[in-house]
């Protein structure tokens, strides 16, 4: 697996509370989201990380959710083009921080769209959900730009969750988290995969950093089943940005 040593993440602004959302879990509490930033902070610190803390964009309601401006790779970074116009003008104040951290800066283009949480790296191979922010042409460049750099990818159907992310997590050397139809997907029929319960679908979106798996707080079963491996396990509520669709790696783009 990868070694980290930075992430990028976002104040969330006091206009979270207009972000995008088909959750129906009512309003983020501001408050309390500042909060649980604040513990994410920590935790991915505590996993090893030097975290790098970008102001609040105001103008921007769902810019806290850094992952989908960008994909990261050992060769590259590449700048999304989020299918949300509301979102587009995220990626700018991103790609000036990344040209600091990268050499080869990358991106996608018209007609192509896609979210980085729509992106799941599994070793030198990227897998790459289509669903309603990413389409077949921003998947396709994508993959164009991973065999420019030595990597591959390939595609698959999100039909059950916003991004593919949201159901599926790679939290070990070829092992796999995973939810609803993930769990029996055949492209994922190679790989080791541990099924997220239907109570707790939720669980599923995880981070792995250096050997530590960071989850969120709320599903005690994927929890218990988490700890049974041995792995050391970091618990983080986010529960105010679940509101807004948002899981764990949607805060942070990590490298």
């Amino acid at each position: 697996m990868d070694t980290f040593t930075k992430a990028i993440v976002r104040t969330p602004g006091r206009s979270m509370t207009a972000g995008l959302s088909k959750a129906n879990l009512g309003v983020p509490d501001y408050a309390r989201a500042l909060q649980q930033h604040r513990n994410y902070i920590s935790a991915l610190e505590a996993c090893g990380l030097e975290v790098t803390v970008l102001d609040a964009e105001e103008a921007f309601p769902d810019s806290t959710f850094v992952e989908d401006t960008a994909v990261l790779t050992p060769g590259c970074a590449i700048i999304s083009r989020p299918a949300a116009c509301s979102r587009r003008g995220e990626t700018e104040s991103i790609r000036l921080i990344l040209e600091r951290c990268y050499t080869h800066i990358e991106k996608i283009s018209a007609p192509g769209t896609l979210d980085g949480g729509d992106v799941m790296q599994v070793g030198q191979h990227f897998f790459i959900g289509l669903s309603f922010r990413t389409n077949p042409a921003g998947a396709g460049q994508l993959i164009t730009i991973l065999e420019r750099y030595g990597m591959s990818g390939s595609t698959l159907p999100v039909t059950d969750f916003l991004h593919l992310k949201s159901g599926v997590t790679c939290i070990a050397e070829q092992t796999l988290l995973a939810a609803g139809a993930f769990i029996t997907q055949s492209e994922f029929s190679g790989m080791r995969v541990l099924p997220v319960a239907d109570d707790e679908t939720g669980g599923a979106n995880c981070i792995r950093i250096n050997g530590s798996i960071i989850l969120p707080a709320g599903f005690p079963q994927l929890r218990q089943r988490l700890a049974t491996d041995g792995i050391p396990l970091v618990e983080v509520d986010i529960s105010e940005y679940a509101k807004l669709d948002g899981g764990l790696t949607c805060l942070s783009l990590r490298f």
